[in-house]
């Protein structure tokens, strides 16, 4: 007499979380978790229909209804149930966006206890109290236009026998026996409801914090996107972004912008010298150092091999160029030994101030102008442009 959606609804909810937010591809074991989800739910309405079925012994145990009734009641419950286990394990429901077959199961529910609602009459108020359970059940999984469907079959159903019959739909409170079938009736009923809002307010409570994780987690992969892998700073599509929208902000706010192409001196000698992975590792020293000695509002990527691209957001000419030649010093002067004994490192740079005319290609062009002719200088040195 009445359908349940599964046990446990901590443990379960967790795993319907875990399937909402699986990929729509499903791996095998996403796969083996819906396929345990759903027997786990097809038990829980077996234990209904047995409940349901105890209560209607009772009331034909008074003579309220024919001792058929319970034993039919149970046995078109288990056939429901037993149909849509077959398609489970058979795969159906995969086919499907809603693999449970959620308006399928509460159509053949619905029918089910309108079937005994005209049949036997004399108790129909507690067939009708189920379809508030078979709904509450629902609402956890259909859709609106689900819901909505769901709904006006019911309605034309219960119109049809409210409306288009004179049947005696009662709930029979003569004798003690009676009045206790009827309290246990709306007393599962309402008890199941329970159980279902339960299990509900866990999902939502679990659907939550899984989607606070999945924010953080696509937080961490669009910064991963946005880094280059080496060196930990701005990969060269970001930078050159960051470039675009620095120039904007620049020519709104009529403030001046500069940037730095910078080249590590001599770097293929270095590679070639003492090998790719010491190559890399005075990459990322150098990069460290540059973070290190920035301001919080510049930005530094890498644009390409050993040239790194600063960007300096409010900075005017000569204050940039005193920025370069800080950092050209910072960098010559560390212990670079610590790599290979006797290794040197310094660095180049072109640096540039926004023009009017400037686009971003001719803004980086004339920066790399400007570190050409640092470089035929003798390299080692800032030159500006």
């Amino acid at each position: 007499m009445s359908t349940a959606a599964t046990s446990f609804p901590e443990r379960n909810a967790v795993e319907v979380a875990d399937l909402v937010l699986a990929p729509e591809a499903a791996a095998p074991e996403v796969l083996a978790r819906r396929a345990r989800q759903r027997r786990q739910m097809y038990a829980g309405q077996v234990a209904s229909y047995s409940l349901g079925a105890f209560v209607l012994l009772l009331y034909a145990y008074d003579g309220a209804i024919h001792m058929n009734v319970p034993s039919l009641f149970w046995v078109g419950g288990l056939l429901i149930i037993g149909i849509f286990v077959v398609m489970s394990e058979a795969g159906v429901g995969e086919k499907r966006s809603d693999h449970y077959l959620t308006v399928f199961q509460i159509s053949a529910h619905m029918a089910l206890q309108f079937v005994f609602l005209v049949s036997v009459p004399t108790i129909g108020i507690a067939f009708v109290s189920v379809l508030f359970l078979i709904f509450a059940f629902g609402t956890l999984r259909m859709t609106s236009a689900q819901a909505m469907l769901t709904w006006v079959i019911a309605t034309c159903a219960l119109a049809a026998v409210f409306l288009g019959s004179d049947l005696p739909i009662g709930m029979p409170v003569a004798t003690r026996l009676q009045r206790i079938a009827s309290m246990l009736c709306f007393v599962l009923v309402i008890g199941q409801c329970a159980f279902l809002g339960l299990f509900g307010a866990t999902l939502r409570k679990i659907l939550y914090r899984r989607s606070i994780e999945l924010k953080a987690a696509y937080q961490r992969i669009e910064e991963l996107a946005e880094l280059d892998e080496l060196t930990g700073s701005y990969n060269r599509r970001c930078i050159m972004r960051l470039l675009d929208a620095e120039m904007e902000k620049s020519r709104q706010a009529a403030a001046p912008c500069a940037i730095a192409l910078i080249d590590l001196d001599w770097f293929k000698r270095i590679n070639d010298a003492h090998g790719h992975p010491i190559g890399d590792e005075v990459l990322r020293t150098f990069a460290i150092t540059i973070f290190a000695n920035i301001r919080p509002d510049d930005r530094f990527g890498r644009y390409g091999g050993e040239e790194f691209l600063l960007l300096l957001p409010g900075t005017a000419s000569e204050p940039a160029s005193r920025t370069l030649d800080r950092l050209r010093s910072i960098v010559a002067e560390l212990d670079w030994s610590a790599f290979s004994p006797g290794m040197r490192v310094t660095i180049s740079a072109g640096v540039v101030t926004l023009r009017d005319n400037d686009t971003a290609d001719t803004f980086l062009a004339r920066a790399d102008s400007a570190l050409y002719s640092a470089k035929a200088q003798g390299r080692n040195r800032i030159a500006t442009s």
